[in-house]
């Protein structure tokens, strides 16, 4: 039982440095072809977004409102995915509830 709890401890110590290195993981993610581009941070926060000149027009702006709301869903998604990843390889596997 002892050795359990040494385990879990372990585990939770390496869960603990796990997320505080999210935040300097990053993906990129893009819609309209690379016309707007995000890029996320394991934090889930958006860390930068690059709009192509060509898009911005005044009397198109639901156009680019979708381009930046496809852009980020598409790296929020890529970013869980990544998380999740390291988060099976941080765990053996296992399916934890929660943790991701």
């Amino acid at each position: 039982m002892a050795g359990m709890m040494k385990q879990a401890m372990a585990m939770k110590q390496r869960m603990e440095e796990f997320k505080e290195s999210l935040a300097d993981e990053t993906v990129e993610a893009s819609a309209g072809g690379g016309m707007v581009t995000v890029v996320v941070n394991g934090q889930m926060k958006v860390l930068s977004i690059k709009i192509d000149p060509e898009v911005i027009n005044k009397d198109e702006s639901e156009m680019l409102e979708t381009l930046i709301r496809a852009a980020i869903n598409d790296g929020m998604e890529k970013m869980q995915a990544f998380v999740k990843a390291k988060m099976s390889e941080l765990t053996g596997g296992l399916n934890i509830p929660g943790l991701t």
